[in-house]
């Protein structure tokens, strides 16, 4: 996770068995795969907490920090009912579609025209609900005032529209309130043809004294998202950079104490698996951002210094407000665009982003020429086989002369099993003479981590691959294999439970590494052995539930692999006598 989620200071220590073959390697680069986050989750550190509490008494003796957050009860109301119950000014372009509640002017119902919820309908993908729903979602802006002396618009005020109705990519629509006490609230909301709105606030002071009013922002997330995948290998959250560092907060820590930040410089938001919201304050203001939790999961800031409005003047104050699908090409677009230092880091490439984010642009392409996400995966795969054909074939020649000199080994362990040095000098002479080096094999295993893991990683998070279909019955490549064993693969009218669905690919990934392992040495403790041929059936069952685009790259790799060892172990010999 990108600078921050796997440069923990957990330390993994391994200590590598000079007999130990190719298959612990494998062993062990699936287990970091699969379990990596687990080691790497980053604690969070005394001086962020201790900065947060400075912030917090900072802000309690100054009477700087408004209040933003208003008592809120919760209907729960079905999404048609409030949206029908509610006068709305209608949201729409190429990318998106939705509506903006003129009560609290709040931006609350979006849904994503180009994702859809699932293959075989046309239903599009709905992000943000009305705050009165069970899983509302929502943006506010507006100003406050230090001990809110002001009145200023809330949540249920009712704003009228000056102007144009419809928002879209060419057409900014106007909201205006008059508080009666001669300040006017004015709102000029700007879409583009994907998912950038530009909120320009203004205010006309028509009072008989200057006001100071503080603006702000903030977004509103009822419950965690019933899908939120709990996968340490991803981010799902709270986000933002600072002053030039990412950070990330899980809902969990954000529940447990609220979050508090100051910075002149930077963006926040909440990050889905594959939809995201920001918002980018204006540059060159000092802000606070607080992550909380109080009557839902809440992202905010408010500008540290007051706009000043005098007797008959205007105040103003622009931001940019992301809600977005985690297109590369359109994120990493903004980012340039936009000027926004970091917000690439939105999607969440990861530690190995150097690696990771060139992975993405390469089966891109590939996914381009051939025209199906599942033969770009093939084709990446064999093109990382190749590139490190010579540090496999280095590994597994080792491995092989190995599993060749195992009888005679047997035979030493046998006859010197009483005289444990002896064993060992004619253990090491034995590798002398073979030209043996027992950690070898292993060596260039680990060295190809690194790439595996990205490959991994980038196959896991990418929009791209979703609702992507491959050759037969994969359909969604980023769905786990919808066949299962137990119905025979659909020849039997039984609909197996979730646990029960072992798809043909993860059966085949399974075989693979089955087969993979018989051209291994077999361990010398039999307990090791065990526990080894039982593996291939434990990553099946585990790998069954993942998305089958993975599964599909970790067969293919499998198989070229066998090939290669296969060719290298038949060419391998060695004299034992």
């Amino acid at each position: 996770m990108a600078y921050k989620r796997l440069d923990g200071n957990t330390k993994i220590k391994r200590k590598v068995k000079m007999d130990r073959n190719v298959f612990v390697a494998i062993a062990l680069s699936m287990s970091v795969l699969l379990f990596w986050g687990a080691f790497f989750e980053t604690p969070k550190k005394n001086s962020e907490q201790q900065t947060n509490q400075k912030l917090e008494q900072k802000n309690e003796q100054t009477s700087i920090a408004p209040t933003i957050n208003q008592p809120q009860i919760i209907k729960k109301l079905t999404r048609e009912e409030s949206i029908n119950s509610s006068e709305r000014i209608k949201i729409e372009n190429d990318s998106v579609v939705g509506s903006i509640n003129l009560k609290g002017a709040l931006i609350d119902d979006i849904s994503f025209k180009k994702h859809k919820q699932k293959v075989e309908d046309g239903k599009n993908i709905i992000f943000l609900n009305p705050s009165d729903t069970e899983n509302g979602f929502y943006i506010e802006t507006g100003w406050t005032s230090i001990g809110n002396k002001i009145k200023v618009p809330t949540k249920e005020t009712e704003w009228t529209i000056k102007g144009n109705n419809i928002l879209s990519d060419n057409s900014p629509i106007i909201l205006q309130w008059n508080n009666n006490e001669g300040v006017i609230f004015e709102k000029r909301i700007e879409l583009d043809d994907k998912y950038l709105f530009k909120i320009s606030q203004q205010v006309k002071n028509n009072s008989n004294s200057p006001i100071d009013l503080y603006p702000y922002a903030q977004m509103t997330r009822n419950k965690i998202p019933d899908d939120i995948q709990n996968f340490y290998i991803q981010h799902e959250g709270f986000i933002g950079v600072f002053d030039d560092e990412l950070k990330e907060d899980d809902y969990d820590d954000v529940e447990e104490k609220k979050i508090v930040r100051e910075s002149s410089e930077g963006w926040l938001g909440i990050t889905d698996k594959y939809w995201m919201t920001a918002f980018v304050p204006e540059s060159g203001k000092n802000f606070k951002s607080t992550f909380l939790y109080e009557n839902g999961f809440k992202a905010n800031y408010i500008i540290n210094e007051a706009v000043n409005i005098g007797k008959s003047s205007t105040g103003s104050n622009k931001l940019r407000l992301f809600i977005a699908a985690k297109e590369v090409e359109t994120i990493d677009g903004y980012a340039a665009d936009q000027n926004i230092n970091k917000f690439d880091l939105v999607i969440d490439w990861g530690w190995f982003y150097f690696f990771t984010k060139p992975l993405f642009f390469v089966i891109d392409y590939l996914f381009k020429i051939s025209g199906n996400f599942g033969t770009a995966i093939v084709l990446l795969t064999i093109a990382i086989r190749l590139i490190f054909f010579p540090l496999a074939n280095f590994s597994f020649r080792s491995m092989a002369k190995m599993k060749a000199v195992q009888p005679e080994m047997m035979r030493l362990k046998e006859l010197h099993k009483d005289d444990k040095v002896k064993l060992q000098q004619e253990m090491m002479a034995l590798y002398r003479k073979e030209k043996i080096n027992p950690a070898s094999g292993c060596l260039p295993i680990l060295i190809q981590i690194p790439f595996f893991f990205a490959i991994y990683k980038m196959l896991f998070i990418s929009l791209e691959m979703r609702h992507q279909p491959f050759f037969g019955w994969i359909k969604d490549l980023s769905a786990q294999d919808p066949t299962s064993l137990f119905n025979l693969f659909g020849l039997i009218p039984w609909d197996p439970p979730g646990f029960m669905i072992i798809g043909i690919w993860p059966i085949l990934m399974g075989a693979s590494m089955w087969v993979q392992q018989k051209l291994n040495p077999a361990p010398a403790d039999p307990i090791q052995a065990k526990i080894f041929a039982f593996f291939p059936l434990f990553l099946t069952i585990i790998l069954a539930s993942f998305p089958s685009g993975l599964v599909v790259y970790w067969t293919i790799n499998n198989i070229l692999t066998i090939a290669q060892q296969y060719v290298i172990v038949k060419k391998t010999t060695v004299k034992t006598n």
